[in-house]
């Protein structure tokens, strides 16, 4: 009964906060906020001529609020989100995907060392293998949020940043599509990332991320080089533990060479010793408890998780990645 209050609340707060940010006196607070941001881009260089293209007769964006108040009802599992992320359509069109722009990510791997079934597995999480980027405007988005208050400084820098991704070249202002929070183009950079990894694969002056794979695929692979890849190493590995394998030894603060792991009991899933290479320590990755699966974390499982701060989404990008490859 508490909880169905809690949710009658949030509602009428919501509804509220939608019917306020369409009135006349909200609307002219957010026209003073612009000016001043605005100003801000101007000093920090921004062209009029993109200025007038990405603020004209822009407003906030209800949506947008909405579903930055939202907060999920209730967790899903590991195993729940590997079966919906970790599918057979999913593996088989990266298959497809692989081969068919085999040269690109050949080429990709060379200069950044990272293999293409990586690259691809985050192009499919992310964005469905650019089928599904998001419907938002992101400069208006990002607007909206910057002006909104609730992460108001992080979203001004992104907007800002935005801005100059304009002003650049690199896409135009009303093609600048993205999620609700901004994040842009197939491989769902925030401009922050964008402006620290996008790349121009094909070599014609632009980072577009939004249609031209070259630079997607490129941009992924910049990303995740400069993040700390080791070339030639795997991310991880599904593997199996012993009865009453204690708690206090999984976490990815806990690194131990893999023979020590083996002297744990530790075993493939099938109960066939783990490989053993010199040099490589590893975590033990448990996302739904030791009852749960449990995954050999290398140093690659880390740097995937500078990309997104998720054990599930990871573990995700590696089995998916193993899958692709094969």
């Amino acid at each position: 009964m508490l909880t169905n209050n809690f949710k009658y609340v949030a509602q009428v707060i919501v509804f509220y906060l939608l019917f306020t940010i369409s009135s006349p006196v909200y609307a002219g607070e957010f026209d003073q906020w612009l000016q001043t941001l605005r100003a801000e881009a101007v000093q920090q260089g921004v062209s009029e001529q993109t200025l007038n293209a990405a603020l004209k007769d822009i407003a906030p964006i209800p949506r947008v609020i909405e579903l930055d108040r939202k907060q999920p009802e209730s967790k899903m599992t590991f195993a729940q989100y590997r079966t919906r992320i970790v599918d057979p359509v999913r593996i088989e069109k990266g298959r497809k995907l692989r081969r068919q722009y085999a040269d690109e990510l050949a080429a990709v791997e060379k200069k950044y060392g990272v293999a293409p079934e990586y690259v691809v597995a985050l192009w499919g999480i992310e964005t469905n293998f650019g089928t599904n980027t998001g419907g938002f405007d992101v400069v208006p988005a990002l607007a909206t949020l910057a002006w909104d208050g609730r992460r108001g400084e992080f979203f001004r820098k992104e907007l800002l940043l935005a801005l100059k991704i304009i002003d650049n070249g690199h896409i135009a202002a009303g093609d600048m599509k993205g999620s609700w929070a901004g994040a842009m183009g197939q491989n769902q950079f925030m401009p922050s990332s964008f402006m620290s990894f996008a790349v121009d694969g094909n070599n014609d002056g632009r980072k577009d991320i939004w249609g031209t794979k070259a630079d997607v695929f490129a941009s992924t692979a910049n990303y995740l080089s400069r993040s700390g890849w080791q070339a030639g190493y795997r991310w991880g590995r599904e593997v199996k533990l012993p009865t009453g394998f204690p708690e206090s030894l999984t976490g990815l603060e806990v690194k131990k060479s893999l023979s020590d792991w083996q002297k744990q009991d530790v075993t493939l899933p099938n109960g066939k010793p783990i490989p053993i290479a010199a040099g490589i320590k590893a975590s033990i990755v448990t996302p739904d408890g030791v009852g749960g699966p449990a995954f050999l974390a290398y140093d690659n499982f880390r740097t995937i998780m500078k990309w997104n701060r998720s054990t599930y989404f990871a573990t995700s990008v590696g089995l998916l990645a193993d899958a692709i490859a094969q």
